[in-house]
């Protein structure tokens, strides 16, 4: 199975800060998996990066994980996360996993 992840910063582009509450950004992403119909996972980080400048920024991330999904919704996915998160660019990165799914009942 194909594992994509979309890392999406939190500070605005021109800022440099978050302007909104993280919850705020988790219901949006929440939004856009729902409006492409792909099941999807995410969780939150704390990074930093260096701009092509040389600035060192520390900002909190969304870290949106999808599984087999077709790479034009992937893309799709990601430049509206983009535009909506007002960043200048997201992170995409792909890989190969090994998964299954573990069934089992209690029999009462």
């Amino acid at each position: 199975m194909k594992e994509t992840k979309i890392y999406v910063g939190l500070n605005d582009s021109v800022s440099k800060l978050q302007r909104f509450d993280t919850e705020k950004y988790i219901g949006l992403l929440k939004k856009v998996c729902n409006a492409y119909h792909v099941p999807f996972s995410f969780t939150t980080a704390q990074g930093g990066y260096f701009h092509e400048s040389g600035e060192y920024t520390e900002e909190n991330t969304l870290i949106l994980t999808l599984i087999d999904t077709d790479e034009k919704v992937i893309r799709e996915i990601a430049r509206d996360l983009c535009v909506f998160f007002g960043q200048e660019s997201v992170l995409v990165t792909e890989g190969e996993v090994k998964a299954c799914f573990v069934q089992e009942k209690l029999d009462i």
